[in-house]
């Protein structure tokens, strides 16, 4: 990690969320304390984080054998990092079809006079989940989280709680992203993950609660739309503050079910680029309270231009792939989430592609504060989506996280699909790609969405292209010509298999990807695309090169490089696997920064001098 990165979230008027408490009001030295989602936080919540018994199950029996009932366990895993993972305790990085979870749950007459209901962030990939010997409920699906109400299955007293996780990478019946199909890591095809990989807690809800909250902004009138779902009679209230400053507050009386109010805010402080400011939200609706927040932020299409609050901003974007070297898919702390974001604004980036996968709404919560534009993803790759049956498998879980997460103002896009290549010389069914693409903006109409990042469009409102190409002058000649208007031919990568047919936003959605492994070790493994740069002064050459041509041209209106920093064996991030400067800051920073042609508004622009720190070409794409 570099040091010179300065964590934020304690600035005036920013939201803190120190983590859980213990009775005595110290704090909990469990791993990964904080709340999980500060968009909708209780403060009756219990983290189930840290040591959990644990097992393999390698023949997929122990639901036969009733392990729920009784087993003994002979490990232990520290969660909620995988078993995969040096964090976790376990280092098992052999497929692991199923594995068994196992802890104890205390619980009070005080906390039963309620719902008690048992959240998980994030388990990969089937989920079985029982309590005192009884199943309480099944999920099916990596990324998306779940919940169960589990107030009939829990005594006064010590209960058991366990999870039995199954998950087949190979089998191409689930999405795994970039999970490794191989023994071991190649490619762009990273350490596998099993099992739990985010928190694990228990909210104490009263009987009298609010389920779940939608927020609709308008920054012409300053307002923000309530769509609440609640659960039993009462009075819905909300007040919104900024800063700490009082600035709108309403109410409205409910018998439960769906229910909308509208708060109009006395002060207007939109959420821009850079700029996260956020309006902090509590809701109360009989005992029930709830803290959260919104952002005021408009997105609109407009010919080739991408508009955030009105004005062209040209996002200049990088691929985050979300891995970490001890804890694979999930971060060691909340500060190792937070700095990601950081480094890749102080190399001048303005947001990120969230690359196959989704990420954990903590995440999200950083980027919201940080200003920081991202695109919402799900891990697509690993299944087969020339099958009817992948409705079945992907939509389901594509929806609750659109669900989840749709309140984040800094989520510009969704993109359910990336690069969807071929199965055993079968094509994609493009139903399953429509049909995700109508499903997403039915529910949310207000952003845009990619139905396939790359390859091969079906239905889309954003065009988008991979490009690896190394040269910088065929890069630049695959593209000037469309730029300046003297063809109005989209440039296309596959014309067998997709067209523009139309005006509509445009940009080089992963390009560079340069191979750069400063350390150049003999018999080295590194991986990346084209030739490797020799030197740090050719990797700025190339990089400055491919940039500017996509920042020159004024039918794009974004960018993505490939990638904020090294995974594994695949290097080609500006930072390595460690989050250290593979080359100056700086240089990127100011090749990020220069003007975009598409751009009419400077502000939009990261200051250039702001933050800066001194510091095979055949190969399957990302």
């Amino acid at each position: 990690m570099t040091d010179d990165i300065t964590l934020r979230t304690d600035a005036a008027g920013a939201r803190t969320h120190d983590g859980p408490t213990a009775n005595d009001g110290t704090t909990a030295t469990i791993p990964r304390p904080e709340h999980p989602n500060p968009q909708f936080e209780r403060s009756t919540w219990l983290n189930l984080n840290g040591p959990w018994q644990f097992d393999f199950d390698m023949s997929v029996s122990g639901i036969d054998r009733r392990w729920f009932e009784e087993h003994d366990y002979p490990h232990t895993i520290t969660v909620p990092f995988c078993p995969e993972s040096r964090l976790g305790g376990i280092e098992c990085t052999d497929f692991i079809p199923c594995c068994w979870y196992r802890r104890t749950l205390p619980m009070s007459d005080d906390q039963r006079t309620g719902r008690v209901v048992l959240h998980f962030g994030a388990v990969d990939y089937l989920a079985h989940v029982y309590v005192n010997g009884q199943e309480v409920g099944t999920h099916a699906g990596g990324y998306a989280s779940f919940a169960i109400d589990i107030t009939d299955a829990v005594h006064t007293g010590e209960n058991t709680l366990v999870v039995c996780a199954l998950d087949d990478t190979r089998g191409r019946r689930q999405p795994t992203g970039k999970q490794s199909d191989r023994y071991a890591s190649y490619s762009c095809l990273y350490t596998r993950t099993t099992g739990i990989w985010q928190t694990v807690w228990v909210e104490f809800v009263p009987q009298t609660h609010i389920e779940s909250v939608r927020y609709h902004t308008n920054i012409h009138n300053s307002t923000i739309t309530i769509e609440a779902s609640l659960h039993g009679t009462g009075r819905l209230s909300v007040a919104a503050s900024f800063h700490g400053e009082a600035c709108g507050s309403a109410s409205v009386q409910s018998d439960g079910g769906m229910t909308m109010l509208t708060l109009p805010l006395t002060q207007t402080h939109l959420w821009e680029p850079g700029e996260g400011n956020l309006y902090d939200l509590r809701l109360s609706y009989g005992d029930d309270e709830v803290s959260s927040y919104a952002g005021l932020r408009e997105i609109r299409m407009d010919g080739y231009r991408f508009l955030i609050n009105g004005r062209s901003v040209f996002q200049r974007l990088v691929l985050d792939q979300g891995f970490y070297p001890d804890g694979v898919y999930t971060a060691p702390t909340a500060s190792d989430l937070e700095r990601d974001i950081l480094l890749s604004q102080q190399a001048g980036f303005n947001g990120a592609r969230l690359h196959e996968r989704t990420f954990e709404p903590l995440y999200l919560y950083y980027c919201d504060l940080h200003g920081y534009l991202v695109w919402g993803e799900m891990a697509s790759w690993g299944f087969d989506i020339s099958q009817e049956s992948s409705y079945d498998i992907f939509i389901p879980e594509w929806m609750q996280v659109v669900e989840r997460d749709v309140n984040h103002p800094a989520i510009i896009g969704w993109c359910p699909f990336n690069e969807t290549w071929d199965f055993d010389g079968r094509r994609q069914l493009d139903d399953v790609l429509r049909m995700t693409y109508r499903i997403t903006k039915a529910y949310d109409p207000e952003r845009p969405c990619i139905d396939t990042s790359g390859h091969y469009h079906v239905e889309t409102d954003v065009y988008d292209l991979h490009d690896y190409e190394q040269d910088t002058d065929n890069f630049a000649r695959r593209y000037d010509a469309w730029g300046r208007g003297a063809s109005d031919d989209v440039p296309e990568l596959y014309p067998d298999r997709q067209h523009c047919d139309r005006i509509m936003p445009f940009f080089i959605s992963e390009y560079g990807g340069i191979k750069w492994d400063p350390s150049q070790q003999e018999g080295s493994q590194a991986w990346g695309y084209g030739q490797q740069a020799n030197s740090e002064e050719e990797f700025v050459v190339r990089y400055r090169g491919l940039t500017q041509t996509l920042l020159g041209n004024p039918k794009m209106f974004g960018l993505c490089y490939t990638q904020l920093y090294d995974v594994e064996q695949e290097c080609n991030g500006i930072y390595d696997y460690h989050r250290r400067p593979k080359v100056d800051i700086a240089t990127i920073r100011a090749i990020n920064t220069a003007p975009a042609a598409i751009e009419d508004d400077p502000a939009t622009r990261p200051n250039p001098d702001d933050g800066a720190t001194t510091t095979d070409d055949t190969a399957q794409e990302e």
